[in-house]
């Protein structure tokens, strides 16, 4: 069901005391840091409760501290129930946070599994990670 204006405003609210952004409420987007950009994309995307969550390359172009805040928004967002798709090249980043990888090579999902059997699968290594990719 479609939130009302206010339903949507208090929504706002608490998505941006969550992630910590409610001093950012009245400031232009553009001025806002890598990691503060994040954040804020995925309070947005939060407002309407969606059950699943859509995420494309969210550790890239922000610095470690961001990389490691966005990690824990969504291992908190999973742990609350939420469904989440990360699409990222940053593969120790992303491996590091969620149950199950596929590795998409020229369109295809040419491997799929748990981060250990990634890692160590022979195909993801020749495809993308290479034999030296460590975690």
């Amino acid at each position: 069901l479609p939130l009302s204006r206010q339903e949507r405003r208090h929504r706002c609210d608490e998505l941006l005391h969550q992630f910590g952004i409610e001093k950012l409420a009245k400031n232009i987007a553009l001025t806002l840091s890598g990691g503060e950009k994040r954040r804020l994309t995925i309070a947005r995307s939060l407002v309407t409760q969606p059950s699943l969550l859509m995420l494309d390359e969210p550790f890239s172009g922000v610095d470690p501290i961001a990389v490691y805040d966005v990690q824990q928004i969504v291992v908190n967002l999973r742990k609350s129930g939420l469904a989440i798709m990360i699409t990222d090249h940053n593969v120790r980043e992303t491996l590091s946070i969620v149950d199950r990888a596929y590795l998409i090579f020229e369109g295809r999902v040419e491997s799929e599994g748990t981060k250990d059997f990634l890692i160590n699968d022979p195909i993801s290594r020749q495809l993308y990670l290479g034999e030296r990719f460590r975690m």
